[in-house]
């Protein structure tokens, strides 16, 4: 047994490792008036319930008895952030080499067979290990909201009516930003459970141009750090614009990010066990309050701007949602199965 499967983060608070944006994020996106009180009616509508059974009847759930060396693994993996109970794993056939962490109350991780299948195995563990930040950061609650407004934004035959779709779009839209911070912070966790940030930046380079041989990951930093250098204002707004619509960041930019924090000397005290543990995490300095109003002000911007006042948007999506309890809009699984998770 190596030394990097018996090594564990005790009681390791996320706040040990969270991106700044990650954090002021969050925070935005729970001061944002009503915004809270929107995305509790769409956790309680049953759409939880109805992923899980599009998982149960189109996945296969991994246990000590199915796959039981990913399984081991997983469980290993969890171990090193303390978690505990392990979540949940489910495998969907999908060539796509991917994986995501959902869940409202439960969450649950599902990796997609591309992969299982084609990737090596420390950059499967580097995807698992990044899934299992998100797990402890509990960012599953808002990556359910985001997966089920994608739903209802993708489901066929004018279920979303005119009228909503503009607000609701509105709320996708923040919730996209929200979700390419926290991205920021789970590539943070996947270097210190797998031990080697090389291994999460060789991971981001592979499932952003294949799992094909010859692959440099020398070359890839360099080109990282190429686009952070970029001077072209003009290619600096085009690049913003595109990335506005994914839940993602570059991968290019998540590398520079990660490499930067190792370059800091935070990678290493976190290793050598000078961390915040949990429950003993700080009160919120003056330069995130900062960051939080920086985030605030975008995402009132991008809801006022949807359809003229932050309440006016939020409103028309929660009277919307409401009549969802009784089967009126919400998309069931047949809606939903054959979609990327």
């Amino acid at each position: 047994m190596s030394l990097q499967e018996t090594f564990r983060y005790e009681q390791i608070s996320s706040k040990a490792y969270e991106h700044p944006a990650d954090r002021a994020a969050t925070a935005a996106l729970r001061s944002v008036p009503l915004m809270d009180k929107v995305l509790k009616r769409l956790m309680d509508i049953g759409h939880e319930r109805q992923l899980r059974q599009v998982l149960i009847g189109n996945a296969v759930q991994i246990s000590g008895t199915q796959v039981p060396e990913l399984w081991a693994r997983y469980n290993r993996l969890a171990s090193v952030l303390d978690i505990s109970p392990v979540p949940e794993l489910f495998v969907t056939q999908t060539p796509m080499a991917n994986a995501l962490t959902v869940g409202a109350k439960r969450p649950m991780v599902i990796v997609y067979s591309g992969l299982v299948r084609n990737y090596s195995s420390p950059e499967v563990e580097a995807v698992l290990a990044h899934e299992l930040g998100h797990v402890l950061s509990e960012h599953y609650y808002y990556q359910t909201a985001l997966q089920f407004l994608a739903m209802l934004l993708r489901v066929p035959g004018g279920a979303v009516t005119t009228v909503v779709g503009i607000p609701l779009r509105a709320v996708y839209l923040v919730l996209l930003e929200w979700a390419r911070a926290a991205e920021l912070s789970s590539d943070r966790a996947s270097a210190l459970v797998v031990g080697d940030p090389l291994i999460t930046c060789q991971m981001l380079m592979r499932m952003a141009g294949g799992a094909i041989d010859g692959m440099n990951l020398e070359a890839f930093l360099a080109q990282a750090a190429r686009y952070a250098e970029e001077e072209d204002l003009f290619a600096r707004w085009s690049r913003a614009w595109v990335e506005a619509s994914l839940s993602h960041p570059f991968a290019v930019k998540r590398t520079r990010e990660l490499m930067s924090w190792v370059g800091d000397g935070d990678y290493d005290r976190i290793r050598g066990g000078a961390y915040v543990r949990r429950g003993q995490e700080p009160p919120a300095g003056a330069e995130l309050e900062g960051a939080v109003a920086h985030y605030r002000e975008r995402f009132v911007r991008v809801l006022e701007t949807a359809a003229g006042g932050v309440d006016r948007v939020l409103r028309r999506v929660e009277d919307w949602l409401r009549p969802t309890r009784d089967g009126g809009t919400a998309p069931g699984p047949e809606d939903v199965a054959g979609d990327e998770l």
